[in-house]
């Protein structure tokens, strides 16, 4: 697979302007059935695990992952108050930029976008469609969630669901030929449009949240905005954050899991005023493999936190390994409290809620 990010050029060419508007129910129903069977798919080698939240690992070869040792010393904190978990599927269409479909044609890029927010209501395991937002306890800062190639984000629902119950909304486009059900099949070299991705959705829903009516009025704070990511989903976040090309300075902070930078877009800065930064890496990861990571965490000033999960591998830490997902949902949570919300004293409990012998440490430079 290619680390480069190249190979089929950028498609996206300016036009006009973006707009937004609700998907329609049987659409989103026959989607929902969709995703619900990309996450009951099992990755059964790297090679697989590169098709389905894979980066572009520089060895992508088989093999077995190493077994992680048992959960016997992982902290556990006091949970923190809880929402319930509302969803909204909004069709956000940037008629700024195209894609080419397999006949030839072109076509608005057009992100389908899962955005998760506080709702009323007792915290559920499951999403509530179109839910009452809690609007009182808001505005909520805001996280734009990129998925790995070839999958959909449906796959990483219990890691945003663990955002949001904290208080926090979350957005998730399905990357327009990097997703699993893209025409004529995922398209890997598309990632250098993703970026662009990002930033559209963060206006998009800016714009929703200023509206003076509407499902989404006033739950966003515009002053706290995060980008994250797994996989190509962290590389593209990671473009936005620090990449010169790409940078949004309406980024606050950054959660790069399994990610790496990518080439073509003028290069990386990180000055010391930039986004804090917290980086997660599996030490069994062939995909991305480990040094990728190190490659541009040690590029970057502080503040930034880097969480090793040892002996796990690419994907499952972040979708349903335990007690790795757990970990990597309690740092995360510390990391965005610190800097969205201000609370200091998750950034002094972040590197006891990472650390978990031979399964988990944070080395941290705040």
């Amino acid at each position: 697979m290619r680390r480069d990010g190249k190979g089929g050029g950028v498609v996206g060419r300016l036009v006009g302007s973006g707009r937004i508007a609700a998907l329609p129910p049987i659409v989103a129903v026959g989607l929902a059935l969709n995703l619900a069977i990309a996450a009951a798919t099992p990755v059964r080698s790297a090679h697989r695990a590169s098709r389905m939240g894979g980066a572009r690992g520089a060895n992508s070869g088989g093999g077995q992952e190493t077994k992680p040792p048992a959960p016997s010393a992982v902290p556990q904190p006091q949970p923190p108050p809880s929402f319930a978990v509302g969803v909204r599927v909004l069709r956000l269409i940037d008629t700024s930029r195209t894609i080419q479909l397999p006949n030839g044609t072109s076509t608005p890029r057009t992100l389908l976008t899962y955005v998760r927010y506080p709702a009323l209501g007792p915290p559920r395991q499951a999403d509530l469609l179109d839910a009452p937002a809690a609007r009182a306890a808001g505005p909520f800062p805001l996280v734009i969630f990129g998925h790995g190639f070839g999958v959909t984000p449906r796959l990483y629902g219990h890691l945003m669901q663990s955002w949001v119950r904290a208080g926090y909304v979350v957005a998730a486009p399905v990357f327009p030929l990097g997703n699993a059900y893209a025409p004529g099949g995922p398209d890997e070299s598309d990632i250098v449009n993703q970026p662009g991705d990002m930033s559209f959705v963060i206006s998009r829903l800016l714009e929703a949240s200023r509206a003076g009516s509407g499902p989404l009025t006033g739950l966003i704070d515009s002053s706290h905005i995060a980008v994250s990511g797994q996989s190509d989903g962290a590389v593209t976040a990671l473009a936005v954050a620090y990449s010169r090309r790409f940078h949004d300075p309406r980024v606050g902070a950054a959660v790069i899991m399994s990610g790496a930078e990518m080439s073509g877009v003028g290069g990386f800065t990180f000055p010391r005023a930039g986004p804090p930064l917290l980086a997660t890496q599996g030490s069994a990861d062939r995909i991305n493999e480990p040094r990728f990571t190190y490659q541009f965490f040690n590029s970057a000033r502080g503040p930034k936190y880097l969480l090793r999960l040892l002996g796990a591998g690419h994907l499952p830490p972040y979708t349903r390994q335990q007690p790795q997902l757990s970990i990597v949902e309690r740092v995360t949570l510390a990391f965005l409290d610190g800097y969205l919300k201000h609370r200091p004293q998750t950034l002094q409990q972040l590197a006891s809620l990472g650390s978990a012998p031979g399964i988990a440490a944070v080395a941290a430079d705040p």
